[in-house]
C-alpha cells in the first residue's frame, strides 16, 4: 500500500490543489502558541514537544488501529494518504526561487540580495556566497519538503512521517530559543540517516568519485548539519561551478534540480522494486 500512497502523493502534488486544503497547521500552531504564552515551552521544553509532537501522534494511532481491521485495511489507505500529503514542506519551492533566478539572470547582484533575503529567508556576505547559499536552500528545502518524509514513511509508516513534519514546524516557528533547540536535536536525529542516503543516491545518479572525495571523510560525522551534507553531496553530483552572475550562475539552479528529480526517480524505482520483491 506504501508504493500506491506515494503515487497518489505525486498525482495530489503535480494536478490537483489539495496540497494547500490539506496543509493547514492553524489549529496545531494556536496550541503551540498557547504553551509559549503559559510558559511551558520555556520551563519544560520537553514536556512541549512531548505534548506538541506525541498527542497528535497518539490521535493517528489510535485511528489507524481503529481502521485496520475493517474492509480488508482499505480504509487506511486515505488516512496514510492525508497524513504524507500534510507531512510534506510547505510552500512551492520553485515559485519562491522564481525572483531571485529572475534577478541573478540580470545580472543585478543588489537585486537578487533583496530577494533572496525576502522570499527565501537567506542571507550572504556577498555576491561570491549568495549563489552557494541560494543552493543549499534549494536542496534542502527540496530534501525535507519530500526526500526526508517519504524515507520515514516507507521504513516506518504515517507516525514517522508525521512526527518529523511536526518537530520541523516547532523549529520554525517556535519562539521559545529551549523549545527550538529541543525540536533541532531530535530532528538532526530524524535527519541523520536519511540525508546520508540522499547523498547516496545523488552518487549514483551524478558524478560519484566527486561526491565520494567530498564527503567521504564527512559520511558519518555526527555535527555536520544535513542541510551541509545534502548541499555538499549535491554541488559535487551536479559538477556545479564556481558562483557567476547571470544566467550561468541559473543554470547551476536547474542542474542541481535536475539531479533532485533523477534522484526522487530512483527512491521511487527502489520502493517499487522492494514492493515487488519483498
Amino acid at each position: 500500500m506504501s508504493f500506491l500512497v506515494l503515487l497518489l502523493v505525486l498525482w495530489v502534488e503535480k494536478f490537483s490543489a489539495w496540497r494547500q486544503r490539506i496543509q493547514q497547521d492553524e489549529p496545531w500552531l494556536r496550541a503551540l502558541a498557547r504553551m509559549e504564552r503559559g510558559g511551558t515551552t520555556s520551563d519544560s521544553p520537553w514536556l512541549a514537544i512531548a505534548l506538541l509532537v506525541g498527542v497528535p501522534l497518539l490521535i493517528l494511532a489510535a485511528v489507524l488501529k481503529l481502521l485496520a481491521p475493517l474492509a480488508y485495511g482499505w480504509l487506511l489507505l486515505p488516512i496514510h494518504l492525508l497524513v504524507v500529503i500534510y507531512s510534506l514542506g510547505r510552500g512551492d519551492l520553485l515559485a519562491a526561487l522564481g525572483p531571485f533566478r529572475d534577478s541573478w539572470r540580470r545580472g543585478d547582484g543588489e537585486a537578487a540580495y533583496l530577494v533572496a533575503q525576502r522570499d527565501l529567508g537567506v542571507q550572504a556576505e556577498g555576491e561570491a556566497t549568495l549563489l552557494p547559499n541560494v543552493q543549499t536552500y534549494l536542496v534542502w528545502q527540496a530534501y525535507q519538503s519530500f526526500f526526508a518524509v517519504i524515507f520515514w514513511y516507507v521504513l516506518l509508516g504515517p507516525l514517522a512521517a508525521l512526527a518529523y513534519r511536526l518537530l520541523a514546524l516547532i523549529v520554525e516557528h517556535g519562539q521559545s530559543e529551549a523549545l527550538r533547540e529541543r525540536a533541532g536535536q531530535l530532528r538532526h536525529a530524524f535527519d541523520w540517516l536519511p540525508v546520508r542516503v540522499l547523498a547516496a543516491s545523488f552518487a549514483l545518479v551524478g558524478n560519484f568519485i566527486a561526491v565520494s572525495r567530498a564527503l567521504l571523510h564527512e559520511v558519518l560525522s555526527w555535527d555536520i548539519s544535513a542541510a551541509q551534507l545534502a548541499a555538499g553531496a549535491a554541488r559535487a553530483a551536479a559538477e556545479s561551478p564556481e558562483p557567476v552572475l547571470g544566467e550561468a550562475g541559473v543554470t547551476t539552479l536547474d542542474g542541481l534540480w535536475q539531479l533532485l528529480v533523477r534522484a526522487a526517480i530512483l527512491w521511487y524505482a527502489a520502493i517499487a522494486l522492494w514492493t515487488l520483491f519483498f
